[in-house]
């Protein structure tokens, strides 16, 4: 399995902007599907934002359209996350998972992914 880590995470005060990195170990067509997923202690994991190589637009949870940026890099292993206007309550642990399939891609689902990352943690402080 394609291994995936995170980095870019840090503490950083309301109104700034982070970019978190995903890179995968190599491009297969398991990763075809790289999403941003986060945890707030006490929450459920929920769904950030994903890509899906061959579609142009990436696909954003409501929550974060506007403030954030997913892009991939032309070798497929790489998927860059950046969040501008940062609020406490984007506080959480962000988590990189990848997949073959457009239509787990765009569900939202983490039980439709089975290869994860590490997590990064994201501190916003008020």
């Amino acid at each position: 399995q394609v291994q995936l880590v995170e980095s870019g995470g840090g503490s950083v005060q309301t109104g700034g902007s982070l970019k978190l990195r995903c890179t995968a170990s190599e491009y297969s067509e398991g990763i075809k599907c790289m999403a941003w997923f986060r945890q707030a202690p006490g929450k459920e994991r929920e769904w950030v934002a994903s890509f899906y190589v061959g579609v142009i637009t990436p696909y954003y949870a409501e929550f974060v359209d506007g403030r954030a940026t997913m892009s991939r890099d032309n070798a497929k292993t790489t998927s860059d996350l950046q969040i501008d206007s940062l609020k406490p309550d984007d506080t959480a642990t962000y988590y990189c998972a990848a997949g073959p399939s457009f239509p787990s891609c765009i569900s939202g689902s983490s039980s439709r992914f089975s290869n994860w990352g590490q997590g990064t943690q994201v501190t916003v402080s008020s």
